[in-house]
């Protein structure tokens, strides 16, 4: 998953379509990686399942990746170099990517996401979906 901040209100004109690109301010990142940092830690679970819950081991490691192992900037590359953009559907801002395909008579295609989905997941479609013949 990723944290995108907030996005800015398309609610000004509810039809309107706006690019959007995002970026992550450094300050916000030191800030994260820094409550991460500070979490305090609970005893290990008494029992070797998930019946207590998330493991302690398991939520150790989750904390470390998001904490200093994740590439944000990687993936805020990867986002940007796609055409973004966001509008105002029904009072909800809506993110979304539009790529059109490379093929001539190719049908048009919607997908979305819910949560905990993240836009990430969809990105390794794109390529195939807009130009299957590579």
């Amino acid at each position: 998953a990723i944290l995108l901040p907030s996005l800015p209100s398309a609610a000004a004109s509810s039809d309107a379509i706006h690019p959007f690109h995002i970026h992550v301010p450094k300050k916000e990142l030191i800030d994260l990686r820094k409550r991460l940092a500070a979490t305090r830690w609970p005893d290990k679970e008494t029992v070797a399942d998930q019946s207590q819950g998330a493991q302690l081991a398991k939520l150790r490691g989750l904390v470390q990746y998001w904490g200093t192992d994740y590439d944000w900037r990687k993936i805020e590359a990867k986002l940007n170099a796609l055409p973004q953009f966001i509008t105002n559907i029904d009072g909800t801002d809506i993110h979304f990517i539009h790529v059109r395909s490379r093929g001539k008579n190719a049908l048009p295609l919607i997908i979305s996401h819910g949560w905990p989905g993240s836009i990430i997941e969809q990105l390794k479609i794109i390529g195939p979906l807009t130009d299957p013949t590579a």
